[in-house]
């Protein structure tokens, strides 16, 4: 652990930052992969990036986890790589998926969503990926008539975290197939029961599917027009704030 502090402190005083992101040589990423094969053989590498501490990589494993790398191999560090701002933390990971998150996300269709819009022009609007038995989503849902009196429209997408098909999905199936899906959401996170529909539209699965991709661990998970991924609950007041809309 010495050796590792000592490698991350000498990297950030003599060369704090790099271009985050950029390719590596196929011969440093030779050597990465290398080192990861050898002590676990078979394990999937995907890609290979500089990070924003020089003589640190970024790698992919098992297709989904990243960790970071000495530029040897002799060195894997796993967890969140944050940057230290003025007033805050920044996710870097997070940072470096929000593009990637925004093209998705403005590829589903607002028919394909519950919406819960305010009067007139909305001033910005939060993407929330619901369970319907998820405590904190109920507990969200609630804050809703407030966001919306601020003017924030709340975008509702399905992730059932029991998976598809499961109970979950199919509470979820009812309300995105329900004539009047937003009364149907808020009866259903009140703690009613509606008889079970099903449609042609296979959005519940998609969506499912899409929130994977977007590094969706639980619910609620909230996601800014940027792409920010916001985990957990949040009152509207909080919510708010984040989004740069102020409370009147």
């Amino acid at each position: 652990m010495k050796k590792v502090l000592a490698f991350l402190l000498a990297s950030t005083v003599l060369t704090p930052f790099a271009y985050a992101g950029a390719p590596v040589s196929p011969e440093q990423a030779n050597v990465l992969k290398t080192a990861v094969q050898k002590a676990r053989p078979g394990m999937s590498i995907g890609e290979i990036r500089s990070s924003t501490v020089s003589g640190l990589f970024e790698v992919d494993l098992g297709g989904k986890d990243t960790v970071y790398m000495s530029a040897d191999g002799k060195y894997l560090i796993t967890g969140t790589m944050y940057r230290v701002e003025n007033k805050k933390f920044v996710n870097i990971a997070d940072e470096r998926m929000q593009p990637m998150r925004v093209q998705k996300l403005a590829a589903v269709k607002r028919e394909d969503m519950v919406i819960f819009s305010p009067q007139g022009k909305p001033k910005s609007y939060v993407t929330v990926f619901t369970d319907i038995d998820c405590g904190f989503c109920r507990k969200l849902h609630q804050e809703v008539p407030k966001l919306n009196a601020m003017g924030i429209e709340v975008r509702y997408l399905a992730y059932p975290r029991s998976g598809v098909p499961s109970p979950s999905s199919e509470k979820l199936t009812t309300v995105w197939c329900a004539k009047d899906p937003q009364a149907a959401l808020t009866k259903m996170k009140s703690g009613s029961t509606l008889p079970t529909q099903t449609c042609a539209s296979n959005a519940v699965a998609a969506q499912y599917q899409l929130g994977n991709e977007l590094g969706i661990s639980g619910t609620p998970a909230l996601f800014t027009p940027n792409g920010e991924l916001l985990p957990g609950y949040m009152p509207a007041e909080e919510l708010a704030a984040t989004l740069g809309v102020a409370a009147p």
